[in-house]
C-alpha cells in the first residue's frame, strides 16, 4: 500500500507566511528521510490563516530540488481555473526536474468562492474540467495537436517540454459527488476518495460503483483507490485522541461553513438540475459538519491512535475498500504544533508503514 502525506502548507494564526513555508518544508524533508512514499500538495486560494499553498506545481518543483526519492503529487490541481497549455508546460517541467516523480492529481473543487475570485462561473466547472483534461493529454502525447472546444481552441500546437514520464505522469482524479465515481471509472483513471464531508462507512458502495464502471469499460486491473483521511499517531491512545481535537474540530467547522456558502452561491448561479441536487446535498452535509461532535468524528471520519491502533484501522479499511494507498492528513485544521506533526509523521513512517510493506 502506498503511504502519502496530504499537505496544505498550513498557516496558523499568529504565524508568518515565511514560517509556514519553512515548517512545511522541514516536514517534507523529514518525510523523505523517513521513507514516506509520496507528498501530496493541496491547491488552496484566498484562505488566510489556513494555507499558503496556492501554487502546488511551484512548490512541487522546490520539493523536487530538495529531495531525490519521494513522489510528488498534486491533490488536487483544480483544472477549471487553469489555462491548459500553461498547466501542461509547468507540470511537464516539474516532471523533468523531479526525474519522473510527479503524480498528477486533478479535480474541480466543490467551493465556488475560489471560482468567484478567479472570475470563472462555477456552473462551467464540469465542462471546463473535461476540456482541460483532454487538452493536457493531447499536449503531452501528440507531437502537434489541434482542439476545438467551448472554452479553449488551439490550432497545430507543439508543446515543449513533453513530460519525462511516458506517455505522461500518472493521472488520478478526485471524486466530488456520487455521480462522479462511475464517470471516473469509465475514463479508466485511479481515484481519490475522502471522508471530510461524509463518513468512512459511506465510501464502500461509491467505490463499488467506480470499479463496476471501470471494469465495464474494459480497462485492465480493478481500478486503483486512494483514500485521503485525517490521521494522527501518538505513543499513547490518550495523546492521540486529545492532541488533535481542537484542530480537527476547527477543520470541520471551517469545511461546514465553506460548504454552506458554496451551496447558497451555486443555488443563485445555476439552474441545472444536477448541479442543484449536488448543492442541496452539500448544504445538508454542511449542517451536519457544523454540528458534528468529536466522538462522531472519531468513530467514522478520522483515524487516530497508537501505531498499533492506526495499523489495525488501516487494515480494516484496506480490506473493506481494497485500498491502494492513503493520503494521511496529519494537520487537519492547521492548529497542531509543528513538533507534534513531526512526531506523528515519524511514527507513521517508522512504525505503521512497515506493517504494510
Amino acid at each position: 500500500m502506498e503511504f502519502g502525506m496530504f499537505h496544505e502548507f498550513q498557516w496558523s494564526p499568529g504565524q508568518s507566511e515565511t514560517a509556514a513555508f519553512e515548517q512545511s518544508f522541514e516536514q517534507v524533508e523529514a518525510a523523505e528521510r523517513w521513507g514516506l512514499d509520496a507528498m501530496w500538495l493541496a491547491e488552496l486560494h484566498v484562505a488566510p490563516y489556513r494555507s499558503v499553498l496556492a501554487a502546488p506545481l511551484a512548490v512541487g518543483a522546490a520539493i523536487a530540488a530538495r529531495t531525490s526519492r519521494i513522489k510528488i503529487g498534486t491533490a488536487v490541481q483544480v483544472l477549471p481555473l487553469c489555462h491548459p497549455l500553461r498547466l501542461a508546460e509547468e507540470a511537464a517541467t516539474v516532471d523533468h526536474i523531479s526525474r519522473g516523480r510527479l503524480i498528477f492529481g486533478v479535480g474541480r473543487s466543490g467551493f465556488p468562492r475560489t471560482y468567484e475570485a478567479y472570475g470563472i462561473p462555477y456552473a462551467e466547472s464540469r465542462e471546463r474540467f473535461s476540456e482541460v483534461l483532454a487538452i493536457l493529454k493531447l499536449a503531452w502525447t501528440e507531437e502537434r495537436f489541434s482542439y476545438q472546444g467551448r472554452y479553449h481552441s488551439f490550432d497545430k500546437i507543439t508543446l515543449v517540454p513533453k513530460p519525462y514520464q511516458k506517455p505522461h505522469p500518472p493521472i488520478r482524479i478526485a471524486a466530488t459527488s456520487a455521480d462522479t465515481y462511475p464517470v471516473i471509472g469509465a475514463l479508466g483513471h485511479p481515484i481519490f476518495v475522502a471522508a471530510r464531508i461524509g463518513t468512512l462507512s459511506e465510501l464502500a458502495p461509491l467505490v463499488r460503483s467506480y470499479r463496476a464502471a471501470y471494469q465495464a469499460a474494459g480497462h485492465p486491473g480493478k481500478g486503483e483507490v486512494y483514500l485521503r483521511v485525517p490521521v494522527y499517531v501518538a505513543e499513547t491512545a490518550e495523546r492521540a485522541r486529545d492532541e488533535p481535537e481542537e484542530s480537527l474540530m476547527r477543520l470541520y467547522r471551517q469545511t461546514g461553513a465553506g460548504l454552506e456558502g458554496s451551496a447558497k452561491t451555486a443555488k443563485a448561479l445555476t439552474t441545472e438540475e444536477r448541479e442543484l441536487a449536488e448543492r442541496a446535498e452539500r448544504a445538508a452535509r454542511a449542517e451536519r459538519l457544523q454540528n458534528v461532535t468529536y466522538e462522531e468524528a472519531l468513530r467514522d471520519k478520522i483515524i487516530v491512535g497508537t501505531p498499533g491502533q492506526v495499523t489495525d484501522r488501516l487494515r480494516e479499511l484496506q480490506a473493506e475498500l481494497s485500498l491502494d494507498g492513503i493520503l494521511a492528513e496529519l494537520n487537519g485544521g492547521s492548529l497542531i504544533p509543528h513538533a507534534l506533526v513531526m512526531n506523528a509523521l515519524r511514527l507513521l513512517c517508522q512504525e505503521v508503514m512497515p506493517q504494510f510493506k
